[in-house]
């Protein structure tokens, strides 16, 4: 439980609360601690913040079921902030717990928010360079740390485009194991070939094994991982230099 807020605290913490709720298209649950006192206020400073939240949707339409997130000490530009500009002064470290259950996942699935993502990977083999394009996934969660993933994706080299419909069962990686695949199965097209699966494989292992990931100003990295019966639990760590330009879209749209 966090220690007892002094009045500036509860403030802030309340002030925060009712700002995040406006930028969210639905929440059942939020609560902002944050750590500060009045000359840190002032000078837009705190020492962390805790966001514990439940039921999040935000205006695009993602879904959480679940997140707990705590930040180390931020410094924000201030007169900005009033206006709903966030401006970093200094890098913020944050780690976060979130929980999304199957529906959650699935429907998020479907946003263009990540059909984007999946259109930004690319693939080189022999100097050719192949993207991807999403038209449908859905994720099934049976337990017994499986992943099961259904869809559909166009793939596309130069003026050549192949559908491909796949069925996977997969593990993710944990501290003692790689990623396992346990099956795939293509349902819909010719399939791929071995000279492309090999190195798509090798994509997705280079990718896992990297010590972060970057998208726009932040650098993250999943340090857990567990998939459960409906439901999975991931464990991020992130470094934000700047809030992004499309984070802060995303919940202001």
């Amino acid at each position: 439980m966090p220690e007892p807020q002094n009045l500036e605290e509860q403030i802030v913490s309340q002030a925060a609360e009712r700002s995040v709720s406006d930028q969210l298209a639905a929440a059942e649950q939020i609560d902002i601690y944050v750590q500060t006192d009045f000359l840190k206020i002032v000078q837009g400073q705190a020492d962390a913040v805790t966001v514990a939240g439940q039921g999040l949707v935000t205006k695009q339409n993602l879904r959480v079921q679940e997140i707990k997130l705590k930040t180390d000490g931020i410094a924000i530009n201030p007169v900005k902030a009033i206006f709903g500009q966030i401006q970093l002064h200094k890098p913020v470290n944050l780690i976060a717990r979130i929980i999304l259950n199957e529906a959650d996942i699935n429907y998020n699935l479907s946003s263009d928010f990540a059909r984007q993502l999946v259109h930004k990977f690319e693939l080189d083999i022999d100097e050719v360079i192949y993207k991807f394009e999403l038209e449908d996934l859905q994720i099934i969660l049976p337990g017994d740390t499986e992943i099961e993933l259904i869809g559909t994706i166009h793939i596309k080299a130069e003026n050549n485009r192949h559908t491909l419909g796949f069925n996977a069962l997969f593990c993710p990686r944990t501290d003692s194991r790689p990623i396992i695949l346990k099956r795939f199965h293509c349902t819909q097209g010719e399939g791929v070939s071995l000279e492309f699966i090999v190195p798509l494989m090798q994509k997705v292992q280079e990718l896992v094994n990297l010590p972060y990931l970057e998208w726009e100003d932040i650098k993250f990295r999943i340090k857990n991982l567990q998939a459960q019966k409906e439901n999975l639990i991931l464990l991020v760590e992130a470094n934000l230099n700047q809030v992004p330009d499309s984070l802060t879209e995303m919940i202001q749209t």
